[in-house]
């Protein structure tokens, strides 16, 4: 069963969808959120049915300036800001009938993936964490993909600090598209023409609130993200992190460093190989399938069946 939802984050009112599994309750409950520039509709509905099948519900919604989420400036992507629009989702589900509170967990992908190792580093409320292909080092991740050789992250760090001086003369700062169709010939944040595609797909079909750009802000403080001083202190929460063996976004090794530095007993590594792509794992219904399936068993074991 699904359900519309509101609720507020630092006085800003977000919405998003409730959706409960079968059975009685109270049910643990996963806060699931996307990465970048993503609304609710895109790839969460795929993880949302598969967490449901083993019994936890899930709260998957838009962060502030994204979507149906109220919020200005739109479309600027704030990490910090949307780990405490996380935050305060954990609050509005634990108040909720039906819902477990002993029983709260976070789910992200991508950009969110590093958002929910940081999470289950500084809440304690989070009794289990999932990092699908997580942003680690938002720096390296844009010097992979752009590169010295093309001189894209040179003009990337251009446009950044124009963007800058401009915001400090008072004036708006611009925008930059998420992807674009050549990325050589226009500037973007991650130049993928697969991405592109797929994310033109989905604005077309199921995602019609999804717009394909952030402000250049955005892709600053991107570049200055990293999820490195709180591996530290994840001590004891359950950790699953999935990483994929093609991924062309974010570094794998990265990755598999950073599980490696998670100081949780309760943590599992799962590998996707031949090939598969962080793109793919949008694109490819089937290997979200599988990814989901494989999500839903590790919060079977560590979130619907933990002991109250």
């Amino acid at each position: 069963m699904e359900q519309k939802v509101e609720f507020f984050s630092k006085g800003v009112k977000l919405r998003g969808v409730l959706r409960m599994p079968e059975g009685k309750g109270p049910h643990p409950l996963l806060i699931v959120a996307g990465g970048w520039c993503y609304v609710k509709e895109i790839v969460m509905p795929t993880y949302a049915e598969q967490f449901a099948a083993v019994g936890c519900a899930t709260l998957r919604f838009d962060y502030r300036g994204l979507g149906d989420s109220d919020g200005e400036p739109r479309q600027h992507l704030d990490p910090w800001a949307q780990i405490e629009d996380y935050r305060n989702a954990l609050s509005f589900a634990a108040g909720l009938p039906g819902v477990d509170k002993e029983r709260l967990g976070v789910w992200g992908i991508s950009y969110s993936g590093g958002h929910a190792l940081i999470l289950a580093a500084i809440d304690p409320r989070v009794r289990c964490a999932i990092a699908n292909i997580p942003v680690i080092d938002g720096y390296e991740s844009m010097r992979l993909v752009h590169g010295y050789g093309k001189g894209r992250l040179a003009a990337l760090l251009r446009l950044i600090a124009e963007d800058r001086e401009r915001r400090a003369r008072g004036e708006a700062g611009g925008f930059i598209p998420h992807n674009t169709a050549d990325p050589d010939k226009e500037l973007c944040t991650w130049p993928f023409t697969t991405t592109y595609e797929y994310f033109l797909r989905a604005r077309n079909s199921f995602a019609p609130n999804y717009q394909s750009r952030s402000t250049i802000e955005s892709t600053e403080m991107l570049m200055q993200y990293t999820v490195d001083p709180y591996l530290k202190r994840i001590y004891h929460t359950p950790v699953m992190m999935l990483v994929v063996e093609g991924d062309e976004h974010t570094p794998w090794d990265l990755q598999v460093d950073a599980f490696n530095r998670i100081g949780s007993v309760r943590k599992e590594l799962a590998v996707m190989t031949k090939g598969v792509t962080h793109v793919g794992m949008y694109a490819n219904q089937d290997l979200q399938t599988r990814a989901a399936r494989r999500n839903a068993e590790f919060v079977r074991k560590h979130l619907v069946e933990q002991e109250r």
